[in-house]
């Protein structure tokens, strides 16, 4: 019953699919295995769906995962069927009307991105980080300004309130305009895409934008179009071929056809993917999946369905965030315990509620450094900036810092550590081997360059020149009109196939063709095609030129001057793999005679030679043949076709046959996806930084492996480990690495990051990546140099989940949509700018130049996390430390406040953050790429060497200094000091004291000078912090070996931020409205220089503890400096 109920819903599903159109189909999954595409989505969505139900049903999760692709028959039906199928006219298309009611029916044909809830945003902007706890402090000074617990109203405390509030908008602002930004850049490299093409409607070949198709549309795709939805293809011409290395990674173009070649919907040739690109030939589809439904769209759904991660930097700020919070309820729950079973019964009149909550608050205020998250975002900020510099553009800030901590780096091939542009790398003739210059170079030689071929020229120069002619005159590629003219040959767009392009490129560099190529004119012609594995061209001399043609290939040249007869011979060239071609040879030219010569046993394991050495190095090989056809012997077998569709067969037949017989082999060329320049010192400096370079790529394992070696991805001479070795290690363990004395079993592993088997390399393809065991991936992520090769979207996430799960910081980059599930499960994605619009989506950085910037990026993403640890340990002292003693002096000894909680606010949130800012500007004090990568689970953002510097160390001698110089007024101004002052708590005993010495009332005491002191310890505070920013500028290196001025390590930012803060100091204390309303008071002149010296002390002080550091650094004191 169950089996018969399970094949009645197969049926259901089957009739569903192919009685609606595809807008109302559901599913999210595809089969598991096809072999073109190389894409298994099923099992990338299993994964998926794992993470997002967890915790729902195994019968739910596999009800989720229906047949999506397997139930479509759009491949099948036949022109006439898909017409009927979608109420279309072959002759006219869609009405528009039509066209304007399925659009508005099913909407546009536009990919899913992630839409932002701005509510949860905005709260988050709001309330997260320390902006919860101030919101407490905010609404606590609310109730305080008025009664009861204020009478009457108190309004310093309402101006503390708003002034807060004030503080918590400042910090929602950058944490808005971080998302701003973002979402502006995003947008303007989105609206770059291509979004146009051309369809039938009501008979009429028109333009539309690609998001206003509708299912049924019938598209008209020409050389270079882009393909704006899944199309099947009723119409092609006969050459007719798709890039889909977008989807697949693989640069082999896909040869097209209007007839189903596969039962798998996504394996048969009359389907065209949205994103894929024709690259030759023509072709009219009919849209029949669009938008989300696609091929595309569903590997977009596996990006923008997953949660975002919280990126490394954003961990660590909860982190501190959460220890400043612990710390900060802990004192408060101290201090409310202090209250309650001490002053309360003790000293009522000391404190009331009221005072106790403003209290309470003030010590919120002072331990929590409000500056903190506007420095931090104004550093990642800055970085950010600099990143665009080197034409890395950061989508979002927090992923800045990431990029210090990635140990490992999975690179996809093409268009990534390779420039995916084919190109010619070797010629050969069989005698003779060259390169494309030396060949230019030859040619160059020749005193006049545009001159035709004459029977006199060096036979190497003639026989170069019909290599020429071959690679030129058998092709179909052409330059783009709208950049043939650019004077530089590598700046003209080639539109064509990728191998064509290859060749004509190489024919163009070696020398000008122009003038030989317009001697020739071609007459026939067969393309590449599946069955045939080669490309066929016929020639004829051109009436004017007739000799060039006989100059090069014989006397008995046909052209176009001469009637058919039986003894004249027209040119044929033939271009194909060797193992095709190479039954048909029977002679080749040799390069230093420019004569034919028979191909013999022996020259023939020569070439088989070359062809092996150069596939070996990760080369395609192509042989270059002549032939000869007879167009009078043609017509005699032609004669007695009857029709012309006869004929026209006849006159293919008899072209195949002749022109395969005897051919002479001109040369072989080979060709190859050339690494990028830049990427051996990238892969060098990566490693030299401490991450490993992986390959992660569809392409196959022996190409993979030669770019590997070339690249210098693997290095020494020892041959690559294979799936067999990780089935029996033991194979490896006798064998020593690079030269050195270290086994196969050697290991580097610290706790915290991932073990690494050094000197090791290893070759897996995606079939034996299907077979790992958990056990086994412990092996294969220890190696350290990896070429994963034949890899579909689901391998690729698997790898690096797997990689995740073994301490691995993992960046992936890459530019196709099949790369787009891993950039997003990366901790950084990196996308190349010219990559798919789903990979720049998925992405966190994205690159604008070369790959070179990457090693860059990763300096500054370890650049970005030390500046943040002297931001940090800047404005600890003051803006936590110092600011929580006063409090602690006032209730513990019972003397006045001797900083107010509006001057600590201006601390934290103002003259703090200008010169914290500065230190956003500095530079590394050393190679910053020298050092090993981050050590996230031990190496935080904030530890207790840190806190032990700020609190214990730098913090207690501002601490000492401002409440000194607070006691030091009291003393000249009033005649009492802290002995006076300690234990009065509150106003009784001061008045008695006070009386004793008869120079001010209470009133006089409490609104001018303890007012004028709380200022004076403030500014103390905001000049001690002059000497604290000078000193934690450098960790270990003295001031005399890295000062602020000189060129190398020069910030004269710093003394800005300096300046700035002291202008906000003279601002608080001097303006009479800030005066009256928060009780500031101005500071005779002697106090605002006192605390200089104060400053330099500190600056000495901690000189004298990094000399310590430097001169023992095995010392207590070394091994606690932060």
């Amino acid at each position: 019953m169950a089996k018969d109920k399970k094949d009645k819903d197969a049926q259901k599903a089957l009739a569903l699919v192919r009685t609606r159109t595809m807008e109302r189909a559901h599913g999210n999954a595809v089969p598991i295995e096809f072999k073109t595409l190389s894409i298994h989505v099923t099992e990338t969505q299993r994964i998926g769906t794992r993470i997002e139900t967890k915790g729902k049903s195994s019968e739910g999760i596999l009800n989720a995962e229906t047949d999506y692709f397997t139930a479509i028959d759009f491949h099948k039906l036949t022109p006439a069927e898909i017409n009927l199928r979608f109420n279309s006219s072959e002759a006219l298309g869609l009405s528009q009307v039509e066209a304007n009611r399925r659009l508005k029916s099913n909407g546009p044909n536009i990919l899913d991105s992630r839409r932002p809830n701005y509510l949860v945003k905005l709260l988050g902007y709001l309330f997260g980080g320390f902006c919860s706890i101030l919101w407490v402090g905010a609404i606590t000074f609310f109730i305080c300004w008025r009664p009861p617990l204020s009478n009457p109203p108190n309004d310093t405390n309402l101006a503390l309130a708003i002034l807060l509030i004030f503080v918590i908008l400042i910090q929602a602002s950058f944490s808005a305009f971080q998302d701003f930004s973002t979402s502006r850049v995003m947008s303007s490299i989105l609206d770059m895409i291509p979004a146009e093409c051309h369809v039938f409607r009501d008979g009429q070949l028109v333009k539309v934008p690609a998001a206003d198709l509708v299912i049924g549309d019938r598209v008209h795709l020409s050389l270079g179009n882009k393909v704006p939805a899944d199309l099947r293809i009723l119409q092609t011409s006969n050459d007719t071929r798709f890039d889909r290395s977008v989807l697949t990674g693989e640069s082999e173009p896909i040869e097209a056809s209007v007839f189903d070649t596969d039962e798998n919907f996504l394996e048969s040739k009359n389907i065209a993917f949205l994103g894929t690109h024709l690259i030759q030939g023509a072709a009219v589809g009919v849209v029949v999946l669009k938008g989300n439904d696609t091929l595309m769209g569903r590997i977009n759904k596996l990006t923008t369905g997953r949660k975002e991660k919280k990126t490394i930097i954003q961990r660590e700020i909860t982190r501190f965030v959460a220890i400043v919070i612990a710390l900060t309820i802990m004192l408060i729950t101290f201090l409310l315990v202090v209250w309650l079973a001490w002053l309360r019964p003790t000293h009522p009149d000391f404190m009331s509620v009221s005072v106790l909550l403003v209290t309470l608050m003030g010590c919120v205020i002072a331990f929590i450094p409000e500056g903190v998250p506007i420095c931090i975002s104004l550093t990642l900020l800055m970085i950010a900036r600099r990143m665009r510099n080197n034409a890395i553009l950061p989508k979002t800030l927090s992923t800045v810092e990431t990029l210090g901590c990635v140990n490992v780096v999975c690179s996809d091939k093409t268009g990534t550590l390779t420039e995916n542009k084919m190109v010619v790398s070797n010629v050969a003739f069989l005698d003779h081997e060259a390169t494309p210059d030396e060949i230019r170079s030859k040619l160059e030689k020749r005193a006049k360059l545009d001159s035709l071929p004459q029977p006199g020229d060096e036979p190497s120069t003639l026989a170069m020149q019909q290599l020429q002619l071959a690679a030129l005159l058998c092709n179909n590629a052409k330059f783009d009109p709208a950049t043939i003219k650019a004077p530089v040959l590598l700046d003209r767009k080639i539109l064509g196939d990728a191998t064509d392009c290859a060749l004509l490129r190489f024919a163009h560099e070696i020398a000008n063709p122009a003038t030989l190529a317009s001697s020739f004119e071609r007459t026939a012609d067969i393309p590449f095609n599946s069955r045939n594995k080669w490309m066929m061209t016929v020639y004829q001399g051109t009436k004017t030129q007739p000799e060039t043609i006989k100059t090069l290939f014989g006397s008995d040249m046909f052209s176009a001057d001469k009637k058919l007869n039986e003894k004249d011979s027209m040119l044929v060239f033939v271009k194909g793999a060797p193992d095709v071609l190479l039954p048909h040879c029977t002679s080749f030219v040799a390069a230093t005679t420019n004569t034919p010569q028979p191909l013999s046993v022996e020259w023939t394991a020569e070439l088989s030679r070359i062809q092996e050495a150069w596939s070996r190095r990760g080369q395609r090989v192509l042989m270059l043949c002549k032939g000869r056809f007879s167009p009078y012997l043609a017509e005699q077998h032609m004669s007695n076709a009857s029709s012309s569709n006869a004929r026209t067969n006849a006159a293919t037949e008899e072209l195949t046959r002749q022109g395969l017989q005897e051919l002479c082999i001109l040369g072989l060329v080979g060709i190859m996806d050339p690494p990028r320049p830049e990427i051996k010192d990238t892969i060098a400096a990566c490693r030299s930084a401490g991450a490993r370079f992986f390959m992660v790529t569809g392409d196959y394992g022996l190409t993979a492996a030669a770019i590997a070696r070339q690249i210098g991805l693997f290095t020494g001479s020892r041959e690559a480990d294979t799936y067999d070795n990780i089935m029996d290690p033991s194979k490896g363990k006798a064998e020593i690495v690079h030269g050195s004395d270290r086994s196969f079993d050697d290991t580097e592993h610290e706790q915290g990051r991932p073990l690494i088997r050094m000197g090791t390399c290893l070759v897996l393809t995606g079939s034996e990546i299907a077979k790992l065991s958990p056990d086994e991936w412990e092996l294969v992520c220890s190696y350290e140099e990896i070429v994963f090769a034949r890899t579909s979207p689901e391998q690729k996430l698997r790898i690096v989940t797997e990689l995740q799960n073994r301490n691995c910081i993992v960046a992936v980059t890459g530019d196709g949509v099949n790369d787009a599930p891993a950039l997003k499960a990366a901790d950084v994605g990196v996308a190349v700018v010219s990559g798919s619009d789903v990979a720049i989506e998925a992405a966190d950085l994205i690159l604008l130049g070369g790959f070179d910037s990457i090693p860059e990026a990763i300096r500054l993403g370890r650049l970005v996390f030390q500046n943040l640890q002297k931001s940090i340990g800047y404005l600890l002292p003051a803006g936590s430390w110092s600011e929580v003693w006063p409090v602690l002096i006032n209730v513990l000894l019972g003397t006045p406040l001797t900083l107010s909680s509006f001057l600590m606010i201006i601390i934290c949130c103002f003259t703090d953050t200008f010169p914290c800012t500065a230190l956003v500007m500095e530079q590394e004090e050393f190679n910053l790429l020298s050092l090993k990568p981050r050590n996230t689970k031990k190496e935080h953002l904030i530890t207790l060497k840190i806190y032990a510097q700020s609190y214990f160390f730098i913090g207690t001698l501002m601490s000492i200094f401002c409440n000194m110089f607070f006691f030091i007024y009291m003393k000249e101004y009033t005649g009492l000091g802290f002995q006076d002052l300690v234990f009065t708590f509150g106003n009784q005993k001061i008045k008695e004291r006070l009386a004793q010495i008869g120079t001010m009332t209470i009133d006089e005491f409490n609104n001018t000078h303890v007012n004028t002191a709380q200022c004076v310890c403030f500014i103390t505070l905001v000049i001690v912090q002059w000497g604290n920013i000078l000193s934690v500028r450098n960790r270990r290196l003295s001031i005399l070996q890295a000062d602020p001025i000189r060129p190398k390590r020069r910030n004269l930012w710093l003394f800005a931020g300096m300046l700035a803060s002291f202008l906000v100091a003279v601002l608080v204390t001097e303006v009479p409205g800030i005066q009256n309303l928060m009780l500031t008071r101005s500071v005779p002149v002697k106090y605002w220089l006192y605390p200089v010296p104060c400053a330099l002390a500190i600056l000495m002080a901690d000189e004298v503890r990094k000399l310590i550091v430097r001169a023992f650094p095995k010392s207590i004191i070394a091994k606690i400096a932060w």
